[in-house]
């Protein structure tokens, strides 16, 4: 997920509801019915193809019938699970979501953690992260929990120490010691990959690392940990379907061995399995 730096307006909440409505058809309320299909709104990369290799290979025999539904932006796939359109979402992470429920009143809740797109550290002009010299420039993104994220990923391998507790809310202000005195420049989160040229180093997202055809893996100096990261991507229902048997089923499917080979087989590192 492009995590926050799509965070909702009231204008983009109003439009996106609206959208929402008519592309998944008023009145088709998924979330109530378990006796037809799961529709579960997704991104397409890489959510949806997730879910459709699970469509496709495990769906049938573990008797779930799984539809998928595609959404290129951030606010219908939760106002259509609120409403009952779609019953399910996975496109997002935990602190987003959060985030989205505050701003708009709805009551969309976690049913388990599936993959992590890492940040990473990258470098044109060092191969080891210690090998940045006193005053070296980093590019960070700038939307809050993605530049909280990148700041976590410098502190964590000893570059930087943080206040305590300020978590992905964390900010350059919030740095305690600086010993290597890293400047940082602050980037929208696109436009990180593009500044390696111009800096010593830059923190990038997953799937911009992806179109950016860096190989998390391979090519980053740190990278984020999917274990225990709060910024897993994750299986989202309205409030009380938790228990819904397709939702369970599903949620069961998203976390089989299956499932975590083909993220491991077909992403490369530049997507994790969160289990």
């Amino acid at each position: 997920m492009r995590n926050t730096a799509k965070l909702t307006t009231a204008v983009l909440a109003v439009g996106a509801l609206t959208l929402g409505l008519s592309a998944c058809g008023s009145g088709n309320d998924s979330a109530s019915d378990t006796s037809g299909p799961l529709i579960v709104a997704a991104s397409p990369t890489p959510h949806a193809e997730i879910l459709n290799y699970v469509k496709d290979n495990l769906a049938k025999d573990a008797g779930l019938d799984l539809e998928v539904k595609e959404f290129t932006d951030y606010v219908t796939p939760n106002t259509a699970t609120e409403d009952g359109s779609v019953g399910a979402n996975y496109f997002q992470t935990q602190p987003y979501l959060d985030d989205f429920n505050k701003k708009n009143g709805t009551h969309v809740v976690s049913v388990v953690d599936v993959h992590l797109e890492p940040l990473g550290l990258y470098s044109h002009k060092v191969d080891k992260a210690d090998g940045l010299k006193s005053g070296a420039t980093v590019a960070v993104p700038n939307d809050t929990v993605n530049e909280g994220r990148a700041l976590q990923l410098l502190a964590a391998n000893g570059l930087i120490t943080l206040k305590d507790g300020v978590g992905t809310s964390a900010t350059p202000s919030d740095i305690t010691e600086n010993p290597k005195n890293l400047k940082f420049k602050e980037l929208e989160a696109a436009q990180t990959p593009r500044s390696l040229d111009d800096v010593d180093a830059a923190v990038v997202n997953g799937n911009y690392a992806i179109e950016a055809d860096l190989k998390p893996a391979k090519d980053s100096l740190l990278l984020e940990s999917a274990k225990g990261n709060p910024n897993s991507n994750l299986l989202a229902v309205k409030e009380g379907q938790e228990d819904d048997p397709r939702v369970k089923k599903l949620a069961k499917l998203l976390n089989s061995p299956e499932v975590k080979k083909f993220i491991e087989d077909k992403y490369a590192g530049a997507v994790l399995p969160s289990f």
